[in-house]
């Protein structure tokens, strides 16, 4: 019987163990994973009495990888869309609505803009000026910049792309995250022009179909679900287990090591799935890829925190929308906030008449910490609580008051940075990995950051580890 080892219990290690228990049944897959629980950034938990997700709340609908998994794990009936996705921007001291059909912040139509952009900043926008360009990559922040202005940058892009990197627009590789853009630069086509392409045409009259979807009752449910089929189909599941080595046999085959140092505990098998963050991925490798293991080890990653408070639906202004993003050039600590109970209809019931004396519960959070600005993360739970009260009372304009429960999840290294160049950073890793037979790596560090792209990165990397895997 074959054998395959996952190393790392997160949505991509937890998918390729499916890939494997569906494609290649028969096959003996043990999931270990050093924390005490599988799901990786698919957590759930209750605040206020009400479950909701501590971790990644929805996936981007139009890639199919997350929604066909919810479906073949059972769920179907359970996706659900948001209520409203329209979202505010809070620049120069006030909110303003976000600029439709954009694209990642690079907008489809100069006149939407209007308002969120002042008129010399509109103007600079309509001036674009296209060259062609030899460059096999740029920072989407700087190539913006270049064509459509700073302002384009500082109150769209940033605050876009932090929500989805904890990133810096001026640092992101082209290539990478929106590679769309590379050939328009590269020929020397206007970039508002290339957006307006790449987005879905406007509406008429039929509703457009929903960019993001979720599940009734937290998308953490899926990964709770995926472990369990995983169980019942045979896989061995263990948490609290870390990985310490790595070691090719030279009769083939690996030595997966764990435990302490004197007594540890080696795992034989015929291939193994290392879905690890960079950094302990690139500890890993360093013996059986070590060409790989350096380029990980070069990638950096940036922490956050999710800030989720309950307040009681009296104490709060009307919420409008969705949430808010605020850009870095406005120099608030927190870099957005959702109004949960607005955006999603199952937040909104499961905290009907869940309050202390029975009273309407509204759920929001707040997100802080970007890429190298980790600062405000050094603060206490308590303090980071206090922090993001005050950050909503300063954007919805109103003294709000200490919210009925609260609850903070912390982050630390959980978004690999797309610097420029990291697509043949990939390339080069994953050739280096490939000529290992019966190794392949997933997760977040390599596709995109998405729940679909790495559950996508899972399966893919399952396939590969078992296509000519190294026999003990």
């Amino acid at each position: 019987m074959a054998t395959c080892v996952v190393v790392g219990g997160g949505i991509s290690g937890l998918a390729a163990a499916w890939e494997l228990v569906r494609e290649r049944p028969g096959t003996e897959v043990t999931v270990l994973e050093a924390s005490p629980r599988v799901g990786g950034k698919l957590l759930g938990g209750r605040v206020g009495g009400v479950t909701v997700d501590l971790g990644a709340e929805s996936v981007l609908a139009r890639r199919p990888e997350a929604v066909d998994l919810v479906r073949e794990v059972g769920l179907g009936d359970d996706l659900v869309h948001p209520a409203t996705a329209t979202a505010s921007i809070w620049s120069r001291g006030r909110l303003h609505p976000m600029p439709a059909r954009t694209l990642m912040g690079i907008p489809s139509d100069v006149e939407g803009l209007r308002g969120l952009l002042t008129e010399d900043e509109l103007e600079r926008v309509r001036a674009e000026v296209a060259s062609p360009s030899d460059e096999a990559d740029v920072a989407i922040g700087e190539l913006v910049a270049r064509r459509l202005g700073d302002a384009v940058v500082d109150r769209l892009l940033e605050p876009l792309l932090g929500g989805v990197y904890a990133g810096h627009a001026r640092e992101i590789s082209t290539a990478a995250a929106l590679p769309v853009l590379l050939p328009a630069h590269t020929r020397g086509e206007p970039l508002v022009a290339t957006a307006a392409a790449a987005l879905p045409p406007p509406a008429t009259g039929a509703p457009s179909p929903p960019v993001f979807a979720g599940l009734r009752g937290g998308l953490h449910r899926l990964a709770d679900r995926l472990g369990e089929e995983l169980q019942a189909r045979g896989v061995r599941i263990e948490t609290g287990v870390t990985v310490r080595e790595l070691h090719r046999r030279p009769a083939g085959g690996f030595d997966v090591v764990t435990g302490p140092v004197p007594w540890p505990t080696a795992y034989r098998t015929d291939a193994v799935v290392v879905a690890l963050p960079p950094a302990p991925a690139a500890r890993l490798l360093g013996e059986v890829a070590p060409r790989a293991a350096r380029l990980l080890g070069e990638v950096e990653t940036a922490s956050m925190a999710l800030v989720t408070l309950a307040y009681r639906a009296a104490d709060l202004p009307v919420l409008v929308g969705s949430g808010v993003l605020v850009p870095p050039v406005e120099g608030r600590p927190v870099k957005a906030a959702t109004f949960s109970t607005v955006k999603w209809d199952w937040v909104r019931e499961a905290g009907a008449a869940a309050g202390p004396q029975g009273e309407d519960l509204v759920l929001l959070r707040a997100s802080a910490g970007r890429h190298r600005e980790e600062a405000v993360l050094q603060r206490s739970d308590p303090d980071l609580v206090d922090l993001a009260v005050a950050e909503l009372s300063h954007l919805l304009g109103a003294t709000l008051p200490a919210p009925v429960d609260a609850h903070v999840q912390r982050w630390g290294g959980g978004l690999p940075q797309y610097a420029v160049g990291h697509r043949e950073r990939v390339a080069a890793v994953r050739a280096d990995v490939a000529s290992v037979p019966g190794l392949a790596v997933c997760g977040a560090t390599y596709d995109g950051v998405g729940v679909p792209a790495c559950i996508a990165s899972g399966r893919a990397a399952a396939r590969l580890a078992v296509a000519a895997p190294d026999p003990v």
